[in-house]
Parts: structure tokens; sequence; C-alpha cells
């Protein structure tokens, strides 16, 4: 079987699942199988998914349906996953997936946050695996990432535009820590309003004037999320990984949106590495030193990736080699060395 009917049969293993299990954890599965298919790890992922599946539940079923007006009311709200699903099923299958994302970025993107940033990564997964090929499996797909996003949407405290003149590597440099720490995702989120540096940090990255700036500022922010997860893993292994992962899938977003759209999707993609930074970053980076060695051949890394296993560690050396392509940067490999030694290996 060549590797797209591979990935057209692990959607639809995983679309008889949820978008979350265990409570709010993300489902990772459609994200990690796109990512080992496109690299050329298609003969691994039923494997891999024979390991992971066991873990999840199964598919929310709806109890109201949305309509129209009443979008507004409903997004935020986590007991509506279920009719979310079932609203953007009904939304592909009547309208052109482009027209149904040109409607709906805008209306998401403001909630970043969404699932501690799952939401939009799955969607710029989905959209990623529709620029390559068409069909009705991969629409289910983007409809089952749309309604995730719309369920769990999370606004970001002090969400605005960018005024400074910061690159992303200063910037990312300037984001003030929570001052508490011993909570999971959404209380060190909540507590970004209170902290006074926050506003001034969001707002020191340069700011992009037209949508080709846009798109090289993502490229530069995933590039410097990547390169600075490896020396500052250490401060939250897993959640870090959505530091570099969210502006990635922001920008693999692009071609499929009208390009007015793309600056605005370059500043909540900042907004949301930085809410991601100052939720998890530690007090101090390991010396550059004590990196781990890596493979000879970028390609190695992501063999890593998969034999290790865990879904956090396949999308961080999915972003890690785009990033190295760009920047032929060492640290880029680094990140996804050391990861595999931060977090526990899928079993």
């Amino acid at each position: 079987m060549n590797d797209t009917g591979t990935l057209d049969e692990a959607y639809g293993r995983l679309h008889t699942t949820g978008p979350e299990f265990d409570g709010w954890l993300s489902n990772h599965g459609p994200m990690a199988v796109e990512s080992m298919v496109r690299h050329g790890y298609g003969r691994e992922v039923h494997r891999w998914l024979d390991t992971y599946v066991g873990r999840l539940d199964e598919l929310p079923r709806g109890s109201s349906p949305i309509e129209a007006g009443e979008w507004r009311e409903a997004l935020g709200d986590p007991r509506r996953l279920g009719d979310w699903l079932a609203y953007f099923d009904r939304e592909l299958r009547e309208q052109p997936w482009r027209a149904v994302l040109g409607t709906w970025w805008p209306r998401l993107l403001p909630g970043i946050a969404a699932g501690a940033t799952h939401g939009v990564i799955r969607t710029g997964h989905a959209i990623h695996a529709l620029l390559g090929q068409e069909d009705e499996t991969r629409l289910a797909e983007l409809g089952q990432a749309l309604g995730y996003w719309a369920a769990r949407w999370q606004a970001i405290a002090g969400f605005d535009a960018p005024s400074g003149t910061a690159g992303p590597e200063r910037a990312f440099a300037g984001v003030p820590r929570v001052p508490d720490q011993s909570a999971g995702i959404n209380h060190r989120l909540e507590q970004l309003g209170e902290l006074a540096e926050w506003r001034s940090s969001l707002a020191a990255l340069k700011p992009a004037a037209d949508p080709e700036q846009a798109r090289a500022y993502l490229t530069e922010l995933a590039d410097a999320a990547t390169l600075r997860y490896a020396t500052h893993a250490h401060g939250n292994a897993v959640m870090l990984v959505h530091t570099a992962t969210a502006p990635t899938a922001v920008l693999r977003a692009l071609p499929a949106l009208p390009a007015e759209m793309w600056v605005a999707g370059m500043n909540a993609a900042w907004a949301a590495g930085a809410a991601v930074t100052a939720a998890y970053a530690p007090d101090q980076p390991v010396p550059r030193q004590d990196l781990p060695a890596v493979p000879g051949a970028a390609e190695e890394v992501f063999e890593l990736a998969v034999r290790h296993g865990d879904e956090h560690v396949i999308k961080l050396a999915d972003t890690a080699l785009d990033v190295h392509r760009r920047t032929g940067d060492p640290d880029a490999l680094a990140a996804v060395v050391r990861a595999t030694g931060l977090i526990k290996p899928l079993r």
C-alpha cells in the first residue's frame, strides 16, 4: 500500500476516537501519523497506532446541533465538543473546504490557546495533508480539527499586534515567567493578565508590514523556538514543544488562506509561543556545551523520534527537520535528541 493509502487508513482508525482522552488530554494520533507518512515512515504507522489508540476515548456524540446564528455562544464550550464535530462535518460536506477555512480561521485564531494550542496544531497538519491530496477522509480530519479548536477556544490575555523592534530570539528571551508553576496550563495562562511585564513582552516583537513579511517572521518564530527548545526543554519537555509546533502549524496553513489573513496568523502564533514560554520556561538554560551529540545525517533524527515513539517527539522532529533545512543549525537536531532523553518513550 502506498503512503497516501496508509494515511487515509490511519485517519479512518482515528476518526472513531475523540479529540481528547483522560479528561482533556489531546489526541495526537492524527498529527503524528501525518508527520510519519510525510517523512517516509508509513510502514511504521499502523504498528505505532496499535500501541497508541488503546489510550483514546470514543468519538463524542452531539446533543444539540449548532445553528449558524449561535456559534458565538457555543465557542469555547467543551461540553459542546460533539456538537462542534458534527457542525464542521456538515459544513465541509456542503461547502468547499477552503471556503469553510476562510470563514472560520479569523473566528478561531483569537482562541489559539485552545487545548494547549493543539487545536491550531491539528488544523495545520490537516491542511498540510489536504494540500497534498483532497479526499473525504482528509476533509473529515479537517472537520475534527476545527471542531476541537472551536470547542476548546481560549483567548490569551493581552493578545494584540506586536509593535516593537525585537526579532524572535530576543523577544522569546524577554518573556517573563508566571509566578506560580505548580499546576496545569490553564492555571498558568490565567496568571498572564496579572503579570506586569506580560503585555510589554508581547508587544516587543517587530510587526509584520505585509503578508510576505508575516510569512518570513513566522518562519523565524518557528526557527527560534526550536533552537531555544534545545537549551530550555527541561522547563517542561512536553509543553515547550508547542512553542515550535504551533507557529509551524500556522506557517503550513498559509497557502490555503487568503493573504490578508497572514499577518493575524503570525501575531497569534507569536502570542501562543510566548504564552507557553511564560508558563513553562525554566529559570536558566543549560549551557550549549552540554547539549547532546547529534547524528551525522538529519534524516536519522526522525528515525530516532519514530523509534522513541512519543507523539510530542515525533511532532518536534517534524518541525526540527524543517528548521535544520532552513538554517543548517545543529541545535535544531539537538532539540529532538534532547527531547528523547527527557520525555518517556511510548510503550
